[in-house]
């Protein structure tokens, strides 16, 4: 198919004569044509369908070449299509004030017809390239979005946009932050009973449960380590009541596994650990980044967990006194914890009602 025999033209003239005799012209060298009497009709039939090329005449009734010029550039969506004024009038002064309304070319009447072919194949021609490098920059913008979205699968969103501003290291403290170990107990026994496919799909169900959970209560998603989970409350940006949107997400983590059990599946338990402090947070790597934790808060939380009960949420002192006051909270007492010695822990039960 010939560039001609692909684009469509919109004769727009006034006068019967003119018109028949552009849209037989056009047809012999292989255009699409199509025809409208004034102005008016013009607009309708540029909205309702695709044109490639306008010839347009300016002295009209009703509505004139100026006036339907205007028009179309100021709709977004009709702007780009290229007009040809094909007119009586040839003064200067009528010439310049269509090129300005955007008119892409002037071919004054009686027109030459190998000119007009040539004017026609021009405005055409630049259609295209132009055509051409939107496609190229919607391609580009795409590209973008998509990794921008891979981007924001790893970092949290203000750590993403500065690391695009400036790719240095990124390295903040945080005074006070909730962190949360969960892991699912016996998992790691499935392997020898279930498939690698099957044993990812299923854990696959439980994280995206809560990666759902994270976003519901605000909280940023670290990583997950086999079949351990992380989350923290309180960064990258700062807030007042990360130890109780922790604590509703251990909650709310309990109440998915006892959901996910009530199916098909293997019968699984949880263990929760949480404690609160201080934390060091930023990315790692050049090639794969990574968002991560480091303190004493971290470790400590890390323990709660290998060390807690099976079924159970098991929360530092630290944790406690932020959130005894909302929560039901039951005092497990003192244990020894590897690394850290003899702490006092609590197990949290539920939200209180009045909460």
């Amino acid at each position: 198919m010939t560039a001609a025999q692909s684009a469509s033209v919109l004769v727009v003239d006034d006068n019967e004569a003119n018109r028949d005799l552009l849209r037989r012209r056009l047809k012999r060298q292989g255009y699409r044509v199509t025809v409208a009497e004034d102005g008016f009709r013009a607009l309708e039939l540029i909205q309702a369908s695709e044109f490639d090329l306008v010839l347009l005449d300016i002295m009209m009734p009703r509505m004139n070449g100026y006036q339907v010029l205007a028009e179309l550039k100021a709709n977004p969506d009709l702007r780009h299509i290229p007009v040809l004024v094909i007119s009586a009038l040839d003064d200067l002064d009528s010439v310049v004030k269509c090129i300005e309304l955007g008119a892409e070319d002037y071919l004054p009447k009686p027109f030459n017809p190998i000119l007009l072919k040539a004017r026609i194949s021009a405005c055409l021609e630049k259609k295209r390239l132009r055509d051409q490098e939107k496609a190229y920059l919607d391609e580009i913008r795409r590209e973008r979005e998509k990794s921008d979205r891979l981007l924001l699968s790893i970092l949290p969103e203000p750590i993403a946009e500065r690391l695009k501003q400036s790719p240095e290291t990124i390295a903040d403290s945080f005074a006070e932050v909730s962190v949360l170990f969960a892991d699912i107990v016996g998992f790691t026994k499935l392997w020898s009973r279930i498939s690698p496919v099957d044993l990812v799909e299923l854990l696959n169900e439980i994280f995206s449960a809560f990666d759902r959970l994270a976003e519901k209560n605000q909280l940023e998603k670290i990583k997950t380590i086999g079949d351990a989970y992380m989350v923290v409350g309180g960064l990258p940006i700062a807030c007042d009541n990360h130890a109780q949107a922790i604590a509703q997400m251990a909650l709310d983590m309990q109440r998915e596994i006892a959901r996910f059990n009530l199916g098909n599946h293997e019968p699984f338990s949880i263990r929760i650990g949480i404690n609160t402090g201080p934390v060091v947070a930023g990315v790692i790597g050049r090639n794969k980044f990574t968002y991560d934790l480091w303190g004493d808060t971290v470790n400590t939380a890390s323990r709660m967990e290998s060390h807690g009960i099976a079924n159970s949420i098991q929360i530092t002192e630290a944790t406690y006194a932020l959130i005894k006051d909302t929560f039901i909270v039951q005092k497990r007492g003192e244990i020894e914890v590897k690394g850290k010695g003899i702490m006092t822990t609590y197990l949290l039960i539920d939200r209180q009602p009045s909460a």
